[in-house]
Formats: C-alpha cells, structure tokens, sequence
C-alpha cells in the first residue's frame, strides 16, 4: 500500500484507530538497535511481517506475496510513525501509532502493536522510557 493510499484509508475509513503517544516513547541506543535488526530479518520481502522505513513501521498480515516482490494480498494492520536520532543520535523516538480497520478486526490495538515491536529490544510501550516533556519558555518581553 503506497503513503498517498494509506492516508486516504486514514482519512475515509470509520475503522481505524490512531493515537499520538504522549509523551512520547524513546527506545535507547542499544535496545533500537536490536528492534531495527530484527525488523530487518522480519521484513516482509522475506517472508516476515514487517516493513520498516527511515519514519515509519508497518505491520503487515502476511507476507508480500505479489508479483516482482509486490505487496499482493498483504494487508496491513498497523503503523508506528518514527523519528530516527531523536532525542539522542542514537534513539529512536515513537510518537503515533494507527491500527488500520482490519488491525482492529484481528484484535490489534495500539499497545499491542507497539509492544509486539519493542519486544524484539526487551521493551514494552509501558516499560520504555519517555520524552521528557519541558513546559516552554516564557515569552520574552521588553520592560520600559
């Protein structure tokens, strides 16, 4: 499914469900890179479930299976909008994640998408560390 196809299911489709993740979830240098491995060898042109981008993860229900490595009847259930580098060099920060109209027909929820991903690096989306929310800065003002 192509981004432009996806945001219009998004957009149009009662089922699905999207939620920001406040504050956001920041998985640490070494379990990232132990989630990113495993979605490597997970990914869905080789017979896994995952399709893992530089901003965004997606669960898959089966494996590609069209012609010339084409998603064919694979579906997908879910999504997790990613930030690389964010907020150290090394995180990998999580901050939205979408569970599509059959994901929640096959029971998935947010939490159980994002914990079935962060497993790969020992974590859950209760136990990962979080965004360190600062109130902002007070405007600057000129006294007289």
């Amino acid at each position: 499914m192509e981004d432009r196809e996806m945001l219009l299911t998004e957009a149009y489709d009662e089922g699905v469900v999207t939620e920001v993740i406040r504050p956001a979830a920041i998985v640490p240098e070494q379990a990232a890179r132990q989630v990113l491995v495993e979605l490597a060898m997970r990914d869905v042109r080789m017979g896994g479930l995952w399709w893992s981008e530089p901003t965004i993860w997606r669960r898959y229900d089966r494996s590609w299976n069209g012609t010339d490595g084409g998603t064919g009847s694979a579906e997908v259930l879910g999504t997790m909008q990613i930030a690389y580098g964010v907020p150290t060099r090394f995180d990998i920060t999580i901050y939205r994640a979408t569970i599509t109209r059959l994901g929640c027909e096959h029971g998935m929820t947010v939490t159980s998408l994002c914990d079935e991903a962060l497993a790969f690096g020992g974590l859950t989306l209760d136990t990962c560390p979080r965004a360190d929310l600062q109130p902002p800065p007070r405007p600057f003002r000129i006294r007289s």
